[in-house]
Parts: structure tokens; sequence; C-alpha cells
């Protein structure tokens, strides 16, 4: 998308979209660096649930065009020993690293699953993006960051029953949800004293998105993501590329923009 933005409009050559790298070809480079690292992509598969279903079913495809790894159902897996294999074309095939997409949360939705493999398991695969990261880099790290980037976010136990009087200044987070699920915005006390596992959820101050994009018709918001990839052999990570979303919503995402216009997923160019 940056591409054709950079095609059909004007954007100086003083911009960018990709950090770590002077092109498209240079990002993709690295995209393979990060998640293939040398195997043959017919190994390195994209795991989620149902992939076909999923919204980011279109990411999925663009990813098999641009590295050759293919999305694979968690259903689809066959485990032999420590060793996980996948079909394709009447060939199994082994697996040597997992891209994983796939997040617990979505895997409560289908309780009666009969797997071969579970993630329990301990097999001989490497992983980019283990699964136990969700649990770890995600809103379980906000109460522990302290910083005047970082909104002020406590986990609900931590109030004792004793919470903010300006409640509506404050949205109610479920720790290990995903894609806006469970989020409340407009709270109480009431609401707070019914939850049954407080340490599992956080209170967090809102953070206002201004209007400031001007659409045909009317204000847009916009939240920008920064982007990182963690290579195996790298100590930190490193700043990829952003992702950009358009709301006028309440929220940010898809679910939550359904009936508007001019919104969804955008470029973004930064000066160099």
């Amino acid at each position: 998308m940056s591409g054709l933005f950079r095609k059909y409009f004007h954007v100086s050559d003083d911009f960018h979209y990709c950090f770590g790298a002077d092109s498209h070809e240079g990002y993709v480079n690295k995209l393979r660096d990060l998640i293939v690292a040398g195997e043959n992509p017919e190994q390195v598969i994209l795991l989620e649930i149902f992939p076909e279903k999923q919204k980011t079913r279109i990411d999925f495809a663009i990813t098999e065009h641009l590295l050759g790894v293919k999305a694979v159902c968690y259903t689809k897996l066959i485990r032999e020993g420590r060793k996980l294999y996948y079909e394709n074309n009447e060939r199994k095939i082994q697996v040597k690293r997992i891209y994983n997409r796939l997040i617990f949360d979505d895997l409560k939705n289908y309780p009666d699953l009969e797997t071969s493999y579970r993630f329990t398991d301990d097999v001989d695969v490497e992983w980019v993006g283990h699964p136990n990261w969700f649990y770890r880099i995600s809103k379980f790290a906000l109460p522990f960051l302290k910083s005047s980037f970082v909104p002020e976010t406590r986990f609900v136990s931590d109030y004792k029953e004793i919470f903010p009087t300006d409640l509506g200044n404050y949205v109610l987070k479920p720790l290990f949800s995903f894609a806006g699920s469970g989020v409340q915005l407009h709270i109480s006390e009431e609401i707070l004293k019914a939850i049954p596992d407080p340490e599992n959820y956080i209170l967090q101050r809102k953070v206002k998105y201004e209007p400031i994009i001007q659409a045909p018709d009317g204000m847009v918001k916009c939240e920008i993501r920064m982007m990182y990839g963690w290579n195996d052999s790298a100590e930190k990570p490193e700043l990829l590329i952003s992702l950009s979303r358009l709301s006028r919503g309440e929220m940010i995402g898809v679910d939550y923009n359904k009936n508007f216009t001019w919104v969804g997923g955008s470029a973004t160019f930064f000066e160099k």
C-alpha cells in the first residue's frame, strides 16, 4: 500500500515507510530472515485456527506470496513423536519453524476441538513468536511500565475495591483478550466490584484519539503502531515498519467501524 501511495501521489523523497531497509525488497528480506531464517520455506508455516475464516486471510495470502510460507490450520498439524507435519498435495511435510498467529482466546470458541498436537506437547520446532509471548508481552506488562508515554494502568485487584472517583476517565480491559474483546469504555464501581477475577483485568486511564485527518465527509482519528521484529540472534527487537489505523468508532478496529467510511488500515510516512 505504501508503494502504491508513492506511485500515485506525490510523496517527497525525504520521507520513507521502512526502517532499517532502503526499499520494499530490503524490507521483505528482513521479514524473510526473521520468519524463514534460512529454512526451506515449505517447512515453515503460519499457524492459525481455521485461517480461511479469519478476517486477516488476505495477509496470509500475501505472506505466502512474499515468503512462500503457507497458512496451516491448528487442526491440520500431525504429531509423530517429537516431530510435527502437515500435508500438502498428498505430501507429508515436516514443520521446522512456526510463525505463530494463533491466539488462545480464539481457541475458546472451539471447546470440542480434537487435534493431534497440543501446545503443551514438547516438539522439535522453532517458534517465531512463541505462544507464551501473548501472556508476557501484552496488556499484562502495562501495570509494570511507568512512563509519561504509558497511560496510568493498574490491575483491578490492586485497588482493593477503593476505585478512582473519576471512572469516566478510565477504561476496563481483560488481560488476555484480543481485537477489543471484552473492553468496556463506560464503567462503574458496581461493574468493577462484580468482576470475579479482578487480577485478570486492568483499569487504564483513557487515551483520547483526536480526529485530525480530513476525509471527504468529515474528520477521522488515527492510531500509529510501530512494528518490531526480534530476530533469533539479536539482543533486542528492531523497528521495521509502522501500521496506521483510521477510525470513527469509539475504539480502533474493524469490529467498531463496520458502518463507517474512510476507516481501516493505511500507510504512514516518516521524515528521514
